[in-house]
């Protein structure tokens, strides 16, 4: 290299155009640090449109060859272009750990990689799998090459990521360009078709099929010794590596969540007000509930009817995105900590979560029939409805999201997630003449709804039947409809439950079917023709364990099982379809 003869002159030089580096970046400028240099050996960084909003100086084809002090103390770090003298220095690139596998078995197949994005994004579905910054990194690179992605971020705790890796994975989903599952991650993958599918480790998110996989490997720390830092700059306490600390590491190191304030140790200079976290100032400025709202939500409440206090109807408008679903899945609503309670109920730990956002999976329900009168076609239709009971707090539950709503009318805004999944769906209804038969308790109606206009719409002509338990009749939100429904189609059976009204006997889902019931009603329950779907209280399905052992309680789908159904499984087709609450 040829010698260098001048010095750049910096405060900090963050080294690694990482989520980390760059958050450290954005956040010393942001507290008052004068001078800030960010050098990136390639010629690109993870979020490049923080460079701009930020105006971030940026030295791109940099790589770093050493870091040591001057004789006044200063740091001296030199790159393969010019040497810089800094007050602080930041080592954020943290390259994967060498023998690091993933931790499931994986296909041979040219679309499945680690940590390699693919080559050709545009219009392709891509699954990343993993938690972390550098997750979230791979999957910002793949939207931005125009992939549709699925974060599988099983295990995520978004306050651990850094702040440019949170923000960015909020700004994808506010604006629905990513799918993010919070609690899933494959536990298997397989070769079908030369396509990779994947197979989740929760019953309600569905098998899918990728055009490819990315894995986002471990990540390690830097050692010293591969940045050329000498013994002499890691004793000014002034040079930071981006990690977490290690027991016998020499090297100062903190993780991106907190190492930006970690290293404000550098600089004294600066008031300690600005040095706290953004969304910790939020609380003690009057604007921070609207902003926080333009933040993360991105969706109108269009219609709020209460059937009454407790229990309503509303329907949702996304800003950005379709509303396409399949009969029976669900969506994501949420609603911010920020947002007023209507009830007395203190949350736990409100203030280190009130900025947070609280997300809940709702089946999406149907209105049935459309403003004249016909049986609703949901393709042309751009809001989704759900049907949502208030929940009480208990001594062991405080309740998070339905106390908010409560207070909400229409046009209020919400979070609305990205994309709506499940299998619980009619796919298995192949025969038009066969019976099909919906059993819920009070909201898990609301799948059911949608699910029997499809089959009605297109023409299913063997019985249909829908039971619905509650445990007074006002709860019955959609009575009127489905009455309707009956007087329309001869095929369609509506079996209204309520459990404490004075005047009716208390019977529960399963005196229909030890009672003979249906047989009553014309309606045969043979296994070989029968298909049932289940919503609700796992009190009344009733699922068997592991070893196939039944619930003290007899549910449905013990009583199904002596008849000769099959639970329907992955990879095992069956008769008896679920979808537990709570």
């Amino acid at each position: 290299m040829a010698e260098l003869d001048f010095d750049l002159v910096y405060d900090l030089v963050v080294v690694g155009g990482t989520a980390g580096g760059l958050s450290v970046a954005i956040s010393s400028q942001r507290s008052g640090v004068q001078s800030v240099r960010l050098i990136s050996r390639s010629n690109a960084v993870t979020f490049p449109e923080l460079v701009r909003d930020n105006q971030l100086d940026i030295g791109y084809g940099e790589h770093v060859e050493s870091v040591d002090t001057a004789d006044d103390g200063a740091l001296l770090l030199t790159t393969n272009r010019h040497r810089y003298r800094a007050r602080a220095v930041l080592l954020a690139h943290r390259p994967p750990m060498p023998d690091w596998t993933p931790p499931i078995p994986l296909p041979d197949l040219p679309t499945i990689t680690v940590d390699t994005e693919p080559e050709h994004a545009e219009g392709r579905d891509v699954l990343v799998v993993g938690y972390t910054d550098h997750a979230v990194e791979l999957a910002a690179t793949i939207d931005a090459a125009g992939g549709n992605v699925v974060l599988a971020a099983g295990g995520m705790d978004p306050d651990l990521l850094s702040p440019a890796a949170d923000n960015a994975l909020r700004r994808m989903e506010r604006e629905r360009r990513i799918t993010v599952l919070y609690r899933s991650v494959p536990d298997e993958i397989d070769d079908v078709d030369g396509l990779p599918m994947a197979y989740f480790n929760d019953r309600r998110t569905p098998d899918l099929q990728f055009d490819d996989v990315v894995i986002a490997s471990h990540r390690r720390n830097l050692t010293p010794d591969e940045r050329g830092v000498t013994e002499a700059a890691l004793a000014t306490g002034n040079v930071w590596f981006l990690g977490e600390p290690t027991d016998g590491s020499v090297a100062t190191t903190s993780p991106g969540h907190r190492i930006g304030l970690d290293m404000a140790a550098c600089f004294p200079e600066l008031d300690p007000e600005r040095i706290q976290p953004r969304k910790t100032r939020r609380h003690r400025h009057e604007g921070a509930v609207e902003e926080l709202r333009e933040e993360h939500y991105n969706a109108t409440i269009t219609h709020f009817e209460p059937t009454h206090s407790d229990l309503w109807v509303l329907r949702v408008k996304p800003d950005h995105g379709g509303t396409d679903y399949t009969p029976g899945q669900y969506a994501t609503l949420g609603l911010g900590y920020w947002e007023e309670r209507v009830d007395d109920a203190i949350d736990p730990n409100l203030g280190d979560r009130w900025f947070k956002l609280i997300r809940r999976s709702y089946s999406i329900s149907s209105r049935v029939l459309d403003d004249h009168g016909y049986l609703v076609d949901e393709g042309g239709l751009d809001e989704l409805e759900f049907y949502i009971v208030l929940v009480p707090p208990t001594e062991d539950n405080i309740p998070e999201l339905t106390p908010r709503l409560a207070l909400k009318r229409p046009g209020d805004r919400i979070y609305l997630g990205p994309k709506v999944a499940g299998r619980y769906t009619l796919d298995s209804i192949t025969n038009p003449a066969g019976t099909v038969m919906f059993f819920s308790t009070g909201t898990g109606e609301a799948p059911h709804n949608a699910m029997i206009t499809e089959l009605l719409r297109k023409g299913h002509h063997g019985p249909i039947v829908s039971a619905v338990s509650v445990r007074n009749s006002i709860d019955l939100g959609y009575e009127e409809t489905h009455r309707e429904l009956e007087r329309r189609h001869h095929n369609y059976h509506y079996l209204p439950m309520p459990t404490r009204e004075p005047d009716i006997a208390k019977r529960y889902i399963q005196d229909l079917i030890k009672d003979g019931d249906f047989a009553r009603m014309g309606v045969s329950l043979d296994p070989a023709t029968t298909h049932v779907f289940m919503c609700g209280n796992p009190a009344m399905i009733g699922i068997p364990d592991e070893d196939g052992v039944f619930p003290a309680t007899v549910g449905v789908v013990e009583l199904l099982v002596e008849r000769g159904f099959t639970i329907d499984k992955r990879k095992q087709p069956g008769n008896i379809h679920y979808e537990e609450y709570w």
